[in-house]
């Protein structure tokens, strides 16, 4: 269950007060999500979706994050839109915790994308690329390439008990990333978490995308990588080259890549992998015996990554 903290009905009625919405008719705390407590919120204006951010969210980040929904959702992209309080801001606290409230999106996210899912993210993932043109606020990639030695230290002394030599593999796949990671590359803001859970769908239209808590400007090509390792391999982690296909024509019917993206394309595959197997392991370990709460597995992205040193060239995701 994705709530942290509790909030009780006084003070979330007391909270709701403080916006032009209407009342609070009823809450309830959202399953879905792993950094921060969510909440659905009925009032007598409609549903929104209330966030208290967690540790775990510096809240000296959440002006980009806030104020990057409401630039993109302005730029007719389908995301949230934060909702702003009778003195005009969009983040309040309660129960000791930053908020905000959001507007409530229509949809469900897809267990199973079939090839037309992943065209409409691909599609998607450029509008935001390009709506993001503009937004004058700025935060680096805190998970990019800088950090991933960090992570790979924290985790090291323990990484051969979750598969033996992952140690040696990891540090060997560093020693490349960190010499050879591709720099110049056009930029912008990306999502950098722009996962099936974080895309809603009716039926097989996409109705919208959410979670921007890990946005941020770096490489926009980047982000295409993100997205082919976590849309386009199959549930045995072979990689289905058709919604590769797909992805990736969706996105250039938005915006066409340049040359030196696509060059780019299969080690900027390995560094997104590189990132989720990383932050995936220090997770994983940092588990006790006995909790009831499984973290993801970062074997899953150990062998994506296998795959994409397998390969030399974007034809080989589908890249026409």
């Amino acid at each position: 269950m994705a709530v942290y903290t509790d909030v009780s009905e006084d003070e979330l009625a007391k909270f709701i007060g403080g916006y032009d919405i209407g009342e609070l008719l009823s809450f309830k705390g959202i399953a879905e999500g792993v950094e921060n407590s969510n909440f659905l919120v009925h009032t007598g204006r409609g549903n929104y979706i209330l966030t208290l951010y967690e540790k775990r969210v510096a809240e000296a980040d959440l002006p980009f994050f806030l104020g990057l929904m409401e630039h993109l959702a302005q730029r007719g992209l389908n995301c949230p839109l934060p909702v702003h309080n009778k003195s005009g801001g969009v983040l309040g606290k309660i129960a000791g915790r930053p908020a905000a409230l959001v507007t409530f999106l229509d949809g469900l996210w897809i267990r199973r994308p079939s090839t037309r899912h992943c065209a409409a993210v691909g599609e998607a993932l450029a509008q935001l690329h390009l709506a993001g043109e503009g937004f004058k606020l700025q935060r680096p990639n805190s998970l990019s390439v800088a950090s991933w030695r960090p992570l790979y230290e924290q985790a090291r002394p323990r990484a051969d008990s979750v598969q033996p030599g992952l140690d040696k593999a990891i540090a060997a796949e560093l020693d490349v990333l960190e010499k050879s990671w591709p720099r110049g590359l056009p930029h912008g803001v990306i999502h950098a978490d722009l996962f099936p859970d974080n895309v809603f769908f009716l039926g097989e239209t996409l109705s919208g995308l959410i979670d921007f808590y890990f946005a941020c400007n770096d490489a926009l090509a980047y982000d295409v990588a993100v997205c082919l390792n976590a849309w386009c391999f199959e549930a045995d982690h072979s990689y289905n080259v058709t919604k590769g296909r797909a992805l990736l024509q969706g996105y250039e019917t938005r915006r066409q890549l340049a040359a030196k993206e696509r060059d780019a394309l299969p080690l900027l595959a390995r560094g997104a992998a590189m990132r989720f197997l990383l932050t995936r392991l220090v997770d994983w370990l940092a588990v006790p015996d006995g909790a009831l709460v499984r973290p993801k597995d970062p074997l899953e992205y150990f062998r994506k990554l296998r795959f994409h040193q397998s390969l030399k060239s974007a034809r080989d995701y589908g890249l026409e």
